[in-house]
């Protein structure tokens, strides 16, 4: 297993809502606990992932998450279980999505 964390500064949008739980931790699958985190304007993110060596691609998809939802006060675990890109960005986008509501 490899613990990965990311920090991203000066969100913009914050998420009021209570944490959710997306996602399952299987066989090529993983889980997102995304939750609202006195962070002042960061968004964080642990990634649990039995698939080592990976860091670079995780922080590409990272960084592309954070471009896209700028995420303030927020906390992100991740559980993979060797997820592929896509299927993360999925999740990720399924998460906040699920705790935006209709407001997405």
């Amino acid at each position: 297993m490899e613990t990965l964390n990311y920090r991203f500064e000066q969100g913009t949008r914050r998420l009021a809502a209570a944490p959710e739980v997306v996602g399952v931790v299987g066989s090529g699958n993983l889980e997102v606990l995304i939750e609202p985190a006195a962070l002042d304007g960061a968004c964080t993110i642990e990634i649990s992932t039995a698939a080592v060596g990976f860091g670079p691609i995780w922080e590409a998809v990272m960084r592309d998450f954070h471009a896209r939802w700028a995420l303030a006060d927020t906390r992100i675990s991740i559980n993979d279980m060797g997820a592929t890109p896509a299927v993360v960005s999925l999740r990720l986008d399924q998460a906040v999505q699920t705790m935006l509501g209709d407001a997405a």
